[in-house]
């Protein structure tokens, strides 16, 4: 049998390491992509900062400014201390997390930075809220966040609804006292998050630390 001299077999080596290199490329790619539709992944902002959060909240960074609009109409729950799911869920600023609380929420001054000001909630609160509610404009209700500033709630609509009287109101004890929670690390922010939105009468029993 005869050997083939290197100029016939070198092309044929080169042309093997070539395909090699290609193969194991596209299988490394392939391993390192995440599996779609599987598993519950954290989704990136968008174009206008929303979001799906990893424990059911919509996710909008939007600091000092009202986004979003409501659609009603809206029905208030439990004699109008609770809004309606389905206009106003909550939502939440991906901003702040469990890793910044202490950087965020448990610094003093951090809903100054982020409060709108009082001539957008106003206009929000008139135009919007007060008509999706169907409350009359003569009603003395607060513009409230469901998920509070101070728990990491956002400014969009899905966070915001006309609080009844008398204001002060009482949820804001409850805010006070999860945000409390939170900063002492009693209770995880997501606890505290979720706990706010799906029914302010009941977040401290929830949690276990109601008096």
């Amino acid at each position: 049998m005869s050997l083939l001299s290197p100029r016939a077999w070198l092309p044929a080596l080169a042309a093997a390491a070539i395909l090699c290199l290609a193969s194991c490329s596209a299988a490394v790619l392939s391993a390192a992509a995440p599996a779609s539709g599987g598993g519950n992944t954290s989704a990136s902002p968008g174009a206008n900062g929303a979001a799906s959060s990893g424990h059911g909240l919509k996710q909008v960074h939007d600091p000092r400014r009202v986004t979003g609009t409501i659609t009603g109409p809206c029905t208030y729950r439990d004699q109008g201390q609770l809004p309606d799911p389905r206009c106003t869920p909550g939502s939440i600023d991906p901003a702040v997390t469990q890793a910044n609380i202490h950087a965020t929420i448990c610094r003093s001054g951090y809903t100054k930075k982020v409060r709108p000001s009082a001539s957008e909630t106003d206009r929000f609160k008139f135009d919007v809220a007060y008509p999706a509610y169907g409350d009359p404009e003569a009603d003395k209700t607060e513009l409230d966040h469901l998920v509070s500033l101070e728990l990491g709630g956002s400014n969009d609509a899905t966070n915001l609804w006309p609080e009844s009287p008398p204001t002060p109101n009482p949820k804001d004890k409850v805010e006070d006292a999860l945000h409390a929670a939170v900063c002492d690390g009693r209770v995880t922010l997501a606890a505290a998050q979720n706990a706010i939105a799906s029914d302010w009468l009941t977040a401290e029993k929830t949690l276990g630390i109601g008096s």
